[in-house]
């Protein structure tokens, strides 16, 4: 099963600092068809103004993968952790039995970026947070690994049996996936125009995938993608 979710059916809060759109329920916006995809249950897509952020505020509980697809985000956290993430790149924290951060936008120019929780194998972990580049031609034609709950070493670790991968495809190019048995899959477009065994998906649309065994995504124009595989 492959549904598609259009950009514009998303759920949606202008902040004016903030301009967000959710693929899930989350804060004001409640849609009990959307509490969540497997063990995936927020994937925010935002917009951050110039010199604006997130202040300090808690999580717990929670594995949440920050992938920048415009300008950086600025993290600080009450583990002494600090660092700058660029477009392309990708940190991850894992909020455990809790942790207090704040995330800045810090340039002179608006940031976007993708925010996904997934929920931890266990509660109570350790917390832990990291951030690491990723070369975009690395991932030119191919699915890199950018997070994962399995202890891949070229991934950033999460506490979570899920994977997170990135791609960009040049218009023509294709990837295959396969997925095991019982697994959510979900997937959007930072930019570009995909297929994905056959179905046309727009930049920012969002589309959640189960019970396939292999999904196939060509470029139909210049594309940069973001999929995560999850357990149930």
């Amino acid at each position: 099963m492959i549904e598609l979710r259009r950009f514009e059916t998303l759920g949606a809060a202008d902040h004016g600092w903030l301009d967000a759109h959710h693929h899930f329920s989350f804060a004001d916006y409640f849609e009990p068809a959307r509490m969540g995809w497997g063990a995936l249950r927020v994937w925010n897509d935002d917009r951050i103004a110039p010199r604006t952020g997130f202040p300090p505020h808690p999580h717990r509980d929670m594995e949440i993968i920050t992938y920048v697809t415009k300008g950086a985000i600025s993290h600080e956290d009450s583990m002494g952790n600090r660092g700058r993430t660029i477009a392309g790149d990708v940190q991850v924290m894992s909020a455990g039995t809790g942790v207090r951060h704040s995330e800045y936008n810090l340039e002179d120019e608006e940031t976007r970026l993708f925010q996904i929780w997934i929920l931890p194998e266990k509660a109570g972990a350790a917390p832990a947070w990291g951030t690491r580049p990723f070369p975009k031609a690395d991932r030119s034609g191919r699915l890199v690994l950018l997070a994962s709950g399995f202890g891949e070493e070229e991934a950033l670790p999460i506490q979570t049996p899920s994977r997170v991968f990135g791609a960009l495809l040049e218009p023509g190019e294709a990837v295959t996936y396969a997925f095991a048995e019982g697994r959510y899959g979900y997937l959007v477009a930072a930019r570009g125009r995909l297929r994905v065994n056959g179905i046309e998906v727009g930049a920012r649309d969002g589309v959640a995938i189960r019970d396939e065994r292999q999904i196939r995504i060509e470029a139909a124009e210049a594309s940069e993608l973001v999929l995560v595989d999850v357990p149930q």
